[in-house]
Parts: structure tokens; sequence; C-alpha cells
């Protein structure tokens, strides 16, 4: 599995920026898709995932900012950000978690994208 990143990006503070990321690959039918970020100096975090069943989950300093979809028939999710703040600068990466292997059996496997940059100016 290949996660496809595209999106980010330069943009002033309050503005909007759209992430996508589509599987290439068996991902399943049962699994998780979502966006991480990691700042200089900081770990990664978790900013929003969706689950292929719809289920979102967000952290608390982008609720009401940033809306998280998904398409299950592309195996692609998308990450719109609005009202962006400075201290939402970070390289961003996708993630997916297939939970399931070919035989239906619970076998969860991790796949990451490559990060996207994202910068918010002041």
């Amino acid at each position: 599995v290949q996660l496809q990143a595209s999106g980010g990006g330069f943009v002033q503070a309050g503005g909007s920026l759209r992430l996508s990321c589509a599987a290439v690959g068996y991902i399943g039918y049962d699994n998780v898709m979502g966006w991480y970020r990691q700042a200089p100096g900081k770990q990664r975090e978790l900013v929003a995932d969706i689950s292929s069943g719809g289920s979102s989950n967000y952290a608390d300093d982008v609720k009401g900012r940033f809306t998280i979809s998904r398409d299950n028939a592309q195996n692609r999710v998308v990450l719109q950000m609005d009202s962006l703040r400075p201290e939402d600068t970070a390289v961003y990466y996708c993630k997916a978690v297939r939970l399931r292997s070919l035989t239906g059996t619970l076998d969860p496997t991790v796949y990451w994208g490559q990060g996207t940059q994202v910068t918010v100016s002041s």
C-alpha cells in the first residue's frame, strides 16, 4: 500500500488549505485513515482520523476548524483546514491502518505517506 498525499503550502493566518491522501493498493474494507502532524522539536500528533464506517476523531485544538472526510470507493481522505493559525504550522503526514488481512483476520497494519509542509504566517 502506498499513500499518495497532496496539498499543503503556505497561507496567512485565518486562511484555508486542503490536504488529500489516496491509498493505492489493498487497504481492506475495515480501515482508518487520517492525518498526523509534527512541528519542529515536537512529537508527531493526531490531527484527525476517520474510519471506513464514517466515525471521525479530532484533536481538541482543531475541532470546529478542520473537517475530515473520505471517499471509500477511492480510498481517499481529505482534510479541509479552515481558520488556520500559526501554531498549525507543521509537516502533515497521512496515515492508514488496514485493520484486517486478506482473509478477514484482525491484523492491523500501519502505513504512512510522505509528509507535506503546511506553513501558516501570522
